[in-house]
């Protein structure tokens, strides 16, 4: 009997801020990968999820939505999402049902070159009518005649597996780019900073979530307890005393949420210290940025 082939791709999502990007990518890879928020700029970095089977294996892409810059964190944050249409062996464009074009003239450009299979996902159709859906279908099909349209509700997990077992049958032949225990990418160190970032982002408003980067600084596995010591980093003072709050209130909240959530995901005690720093507009320096992961 001839031996089964093996494939393996990658395939990359893509789409405008709170078009639910994260949530699929949880729903598809079965772990929470991505931070979720309802804030937009909730995902900064492109984040791999990696799904094995036996002869499978899917290497999903979280990216950061799409956005106009507005200074450098941003751009290097639009170059995730340029990498993740270069190396693509099929896109999911994500879209939320209501949404009517896509504004960047790049992307629509790229898009539309066929470069590789570009799928069109019309997501949250249980909040659409019949007939709401079926002019969503055929709006998008006239903007991308050569895509599938696909309508999903990556919360609910409507037509989700159907959508990965579509995706496996036009997988590429190939060998795992990954080791098949592989889940993702991603260091642990950069789970723990990005789960303080999602309580910072859900626990304050206005400038503050979009002007914090966190860095673990150190990090120890003991014997019955994980030791983690980060730095949370905003652009101004102001910013200082308002991320702390009154005698520590607001820091010490922080800690014990993400701190909780981080026990879960490594199943282990936790001893969690943060330390708020100034690093005047880092969003905008290239040292700083660098250090962050952004160039």
């Amino acid at each position: 009997m001839a031996e089964k082939k093996h494939k393996a791709g990658f395939v990359n999502i893509i789409g405008y801020p709170n078009v639910g990007k994260s949530t699929l990518m949880n729903q598809l890879v079965g772990e929470k990968l991505s931070i979720i928020t309802p804030k937009a700029q909730t995902t900064r970095h492109r984040i791999l999820g990696i799904v094995n089977e036996e002869d499978v294996q899917i290497v999903f892409s979280d990216t950061p939505g799409i956005l106009k810059p507005s200074y450098k964190m941003q751009e290097g944050m639009m170059k995730f999402v340029y990498s993740a249409l270069e190396d693509a062996d099929l896109i999911l464009l994500m879209i939320e049902c209501g949404q009517r074009k896509i504004e960047d003239e790049k992307l629509m450009g790229f898009l539309q070159q066929e470069r590789c299979p570009v799928w069109v996902l019309l997501n949250k159709i249980d909040l659409k009518s019949q007939e709401e859906l079926e002019q969503e279908v055929s709006h998008w099909a006239t903007q991308f005649p050569q895509a599938e349209i696909l309508p999903i509700a990556a919360l609910h997990k409507f037509n989700v597996e159907p959508l990965v077992e579509k995706i496996k049958s036009i997988l590429p032949e190939n060998p795992p780019f990954y080791p098949k225990d592989s889940l993702t990418d991603k260091s642990e160190r950069f789970f723990v900073e990005e789960k303080i970032r999602e309580h910072i982002l859900t626990h304050y408003k206005q400038e503050i979530p979009y002007s914090v980067e966190v860095m673990v600084e150190s990090f120890k596995v003991e014997e019955e307890i994980i030791r983690i010591h980060a730095n949370i980093f905003v652009a101004r003072d102001s910013q200082k005393h308002i991320l702390i709050g009154k005698q520590g209130h607001m820091l010490k909240k922080v800690g014990s949420k993400a701190r909780q959530d981080l026990e879960k995901f490594f199943d282990s005690k936790i001893f969690l210290s943060l330390h708020v720093k100034v690093k005047k507009d880092w969003r905008d320096d290239q040292e700083q940025l660098k250090r962050f992961g952004y160039l």
